[in-house]
């Protein structure tokens, strides 16, 4: 697979907990940063407080030896339903992530999806340092990013399953 096949990954849990739960633990920065293995968190910028079409974010992230901040932009967010971010330039994002609840009974599925390029990103630069490479890189990121998003989910589910 190449970068110009927008390469997806998609992983997915049920939570026995309400959508507005769920919701309120997928929209927190801060959050996030606790159950993720490579976002840190992150903080609104330019006077954002909450999800809205257009509302930035920087994000911390980290990987290895590697530390580093990006700015996204929300692109989608509709309550209860889907929360999408691109990273970079929305036009020309390093990657989209989203989040998508569905309810199922008292519960709620949640799916984590990221979609990565076109624009550029630390993927990118690998890439280009070893073009000849592409798709082995391209796969290795794949299979890290899905430990992580499955990583994130079950952290996230235990918070969300826990009492009021």
């Amino acid at each position: 697979m190449r970068l110009t096949d927008r390469p997806t990954v998609e992983v997915e849990t049920f939570m026995q907990a309400a959508p507005a739960r769920v919701w309120e633990l997928v929209t927190d920065l801060d959050g996030m940063g606790r159950w993720s293995p490579e976002y840190q968190g992150g903080t609104w910028l330019d006077g954002a407080t909450e999800i809205a079409v257009g509302a930035r974010f920087k994000g911390q992230n980290s990987r290895r030896d590697a530390r580093w901040e990006s700015v996204s932009t929300v692109v989608e967010a509709e309550p209860g339903h889907r929360f999408a971010w691109a990273v970079g330039d929305p036009e020309n994002a390093g990657a989209t992530w989203a989040f998508d609840l569905t309810t199922e009974g008292a519960g709620t599925r949640v799916r984590q999806r990221v979609e990565l390029g076109p624009g550029p990103s630390g993927l990118t630069r690998r890439i280009d340092e070893i073009p000849d490479r592409e798709e082995e890189v391209i796969a290795a990121r794949m299979n890290e990013l899905r430990r992580n998003m499955t990583s994130t989910l079950a952290a996230m589910k235990s918070v969300a399953e826990q009492p009021a």
